[in-house]
């Protein structure tokens, strides 16, 4: 795991910007603590930050290969996991593999596939390549974006990094929040529209997308989506997909040079990564498998039961601790910390996001970080397989809108009554609504609840997924640790896809397909237990500390945000103890004290 930034320019030598690359280079520090490389000639500039997981001197970047047709260098972050498939393929193909880095096998694989090479990786992946022998370079993105590709296009440079900090450092390219970055910030916020950014002129490669920069210019296409049709297997077969699935990509997942750990919060999903990376360790003969939970500093205390979190994690992750014999280890966060981190895991993500749900998975992988460089999740198995309260609930399905983000009244009236005049967030929410539902491909075969139920599901894989696995990669790799999703493996969702909702919500429970495959390999307790949200904290003190630190800005009258937000809506939010925000302002997870946590970091933004 890593971190890249690059310039192209097919119209002018830009062989002597070797600052302008590092300066691009050392933004990404975090992302690649281990080492850096650098590639320069006269129309491309790569540079690369390394994370060593795999490979520590076979996997050096900006790699490069010659041939007699010509000269190839990448630069790359993330994972391959079918690297036996590659090396394989590529052998009986007359290639030479030196290491056993996913580098060489991903550079070899383009050099023998072309622009095909995509529809021929399993993994997680944002990569660039520049191809000497064609003259221009190739580009792509992991099917669901899992990686970040940021890039612009100034004066024809085709400017790229892995976060938008990168960017910003290129000399002309500026942080412009025009009324469309507006709209995404408080309308779409904390999610965002595949391709855009808050800021004008600043893109992101879609996921599932590749790209070829050239003399004529950027051609971008889409490469895989998820396709309806019907689906055919019995019960019994269904099942069956879903464990050999399940197990191959839980287990392709595990492999590191590096320490590995998985999360364990005594959910259903980290359980099942957790049983097959236990049992893999097993089989193999390794020590037990190292997990790792979150908790908070007097929650024992403070927890109060919710329609959203209906019980306390101990108890579960101790009986999968028993269960499976893990070597398991809590991280305990306190409020200053957590607080304290909140602007740290906005720089992070380069702009506001999740509020204590970011800074608390930020200090989570800090902590971690001390002994492990890779952890495995259950992150992902709610969106694909129907696991969030918006799939069974009438007001959510009928909403006509993004079901997870309905507080667009308290939304508008944040913005300063000059701009609210002008930015009307419902209309811009509408449109990208109707946008998204216009993807959704409906078969005739379709029952009519599966029909409803693939137009939920396409907008929580499309927006809400992906604002998770935005926040998973930013908050683990600015700790320098890798975060991996394996239900995000892009084999089980295009399956999971075409099972009928019937069957999916199997005895009318949430992810009652996934619980009725897990019950013979995990505890009924577990099976059973009712879906609860990422651990949060219950301890008034955070509220009151969050509420102490936005009160210190708002009370700057000459604070930057001021030209933003409605300072008195703010103040008179702050005197009713937030309930302005009691409704989520965005699913089940941000309310009050992480409202509070939202706005703050807007003070950096303006």
């Amino acid at each position: 795991m890593c971190g890249f930034v690059g310039f192209v320019n097919f119209k002018k030598d830009i062989s002597e910007s070797k600052n302008i690359l590092k300066n691009m280079n050392q933004t990404l520090s975090k992302r690649g603590p281990d080492e850096e490389g650098y590639y320069i000639d006269k129309q491309v500039a790569f540079a690369h930050k390394r994370l060593i997981v795999i490979d520590p001197e076979g996997g050096k970047q900006p790699m490069i290969e010659t041939f007699s047709f010509g000269k190839y260098v990448i630069v790359y972050n993330g994972q391959i996991y079918n690297t036996k498939e590659l090396k394989k393929t590529l052998e009986e193909n007359n290639f030479s593999i030196t290491t056993h880095s996913d580098t060489e096998l991903l550079l070899k694989s383009y050099i023998y596939y072309g622009k095909d090479v995509v529809n021929h990786l399993n993994g997680i992946f944002a990569f660039a390549i520049w191809d000497t022998n064609k003259q221009e370079v190739f580009l792509a993105r992991d099917h669901f974006g899992i990686k970040p590709f940021y890039y612009t296009i100034l004066e024809d440079t085709l400017i790229f990094s892995s976060e938008l900090k990168g960017l910003f450092e290129y000399p002309g390219v500026e942080k412009v929040l025009d009324e469309q970055g507006i709209s995404e910030l408080f309308g779409i916020g904390p999610a965002h529209t595949p391709g855009t950014t808050v800021f004008k002129n600043i893109h992101e490669v879609k996921p599932a997308h590749l790209g070829i920069y050239n003399s004529s210019g950027l051609h971008l296409e889409r490469y895989w989506k998820l396709k309806s049709k019907e689906h055919t297997d019995s019960l019994g077969q269904t099942c069956d997909k879903l464990k050999f699935l399940l197990n191959d990509s839980i287990t392709k997942q595990l492999v590191s040079d590096k320490p590995l750990c998985t999360f364990l919060s005594g959910g259903l999903d980290s359980s099942i990564i957790t049983k097959f990376a236990s049992d893999y360790c097993k089989n193999k003969g390794l020590p037990p498998l190292d997990t790792y939970s979150i908790d908070y500093v007097d929650n024992d205390k403070n927890f109060v039961k919710s329609d959203f979190q209906p019980n306390s994690d101990y108890f579960y992750i101790d009986l999968m601790r028993k269960h499976l014999r893990t070597n398991h280890h809590q991280i305990v966060i306190d409020t200053p910390e957590l607080a304290n981190s909140l602007e740290d895991a906005m720089i992070a993500r380069d702009m506001p996001g999740m509020a204590d749900i970011d800074s608390s998975l930020l200090l989570f992988c800090k902590h971690v970080k001390k002994d492990m460089t890779v952890s495995l999740t259950g992150e992902c198995a709610d969106e694909i397989f129907g696991g969030y309260p918006w799939f069974f609930r009438e007001d959510a399905l009928k909403s006509n809108t993004f079901p997870w983000s309905i507080s667009l009244t308290e939304r508008q009236e944040l913005l300063h009554p000059t701009i609210g005049h002008k930015v009307h967030l419902k209309d811009y929410i509408d449109y990208r609504y109707q946008e998204s539902l216009a993807e959704v491909e409906i078969l005739d075969t379709d029952s009519p609840e599966t029909a409803e139920k693939r137009k939920i599901s396409h907008l929580t894989l499309n927006w809400f997924m992906q604002t998770l696995l935005d926040r998973s990669d930013r908050m683990a790799m600015y700790n320098g640790f890798e975060i991996r999703v394996p239900f995000c493996d892009y084999r089980l969702a295009e399956y999971v896809w075409n099972i009928p909702w019937e069957w999916k919500a199997l005895k009318g429970r949430e992810k009652g397909l996934l619980r009725y495959v897990c019950k013979d390999f995990l505890p009924s307790a577990i099976v059973d237990r009712k879906k609860s949200p990422y651990p949060k904290t219950h301890n008034p003190t955070y509220l009151a500390k969050v509420k102490g630190m936005l009160t210190h800005i708002m009370e700057n009258k000459n604070a930057p945000i001021h030209n933003l937000l409605n300072r008195q809506y703010i103040l008179n939010i702050l005197e009713t103890d937030g309930k302005a925000f009691a409704r989520p302002w965005f699913g089940q997870l941000m309310t009050r004290a992480s409202s509070y946590g939202l706005s703050l970091p807007g003070e950096y933004v303006a």
